[in-house]
């Protein structure tokens, strides 16, 4: 039960699709607040890593990272690096995500831990992310240095489209 995490360039996106689509589509599906809502079609959550994350990749405006386990890709997470000029030492944590079936079992945490070596290797000094407030993520978050820098309620709308939820924004320094 050994977790691996590598890096995902544009080809590995391709190769990994149908399990990327999972991964998404899944999380989605079963309430997740990463930006979609339910329910979430497969073709929808392969359009997603196609057309708005290989491109990023390729261009070198962010990273992202996956864990395997037993061989089966179980999650991702991405590190946006693409700031304004008046941010160079800034990246930003985006897409955490591990598939409902994986959970609780330090995927999360592991992805988290490559993602903050990544930035640190890259010179970052300083990681935001946003989570949805009192989300189980924002624990784990919370557990690895993240502090809150503030909260927006009514930011998003749940997965399931029927109540608005409030957003924390947390932050780290490297």
């Amino acid at each position: 039960m050994a977790v691996i995490i590598t890096e995902f360039d544009a080809g590995a996106v391709e190769q990994g699709i149908e399990s990327l689509t999972g991964i998404l589509s899944d999380s989605v599906n079963e309430g997740a607040a990463i930006g979609f809502l339910a329910p979430m079609a497969d073709a929808e959550s392969a359009r997603f890593w196609r057309d708005q994350v290989s491109p990023e990749l390729s261009a070198g405006r962010r990273r992202m990272f996956g864990a395997r386990r037993d061989g089966d890709l179980v999650g991702t997470v991405q590190l946006l690096t693409a700031m304004p000029a008046n941010q160079p030492h800034r990246c930003e944590i985006a897409k955490m995500i591990v598939h409902p079936s994986a959970r609780r079992l330090g995927i999360g945490r592991s992805l988290m831990g490559v993602a903050l070596d990544g930035a640190r290797s890259m010179g970052k000094s300083l990681v935001t992310l946003d989570t949805r407030s009192g989300d189980r993520a924002q624990s784990l978050y919370a557990s690895l240095g993240f502090e809150v820098a503030g909260i927006i309620p009514d930011y998003a709308w749940d997965a399931d489209g029927r109540a608005l939820h409030t957003t924390t924004y947390m932050f780290k320094r490297l």
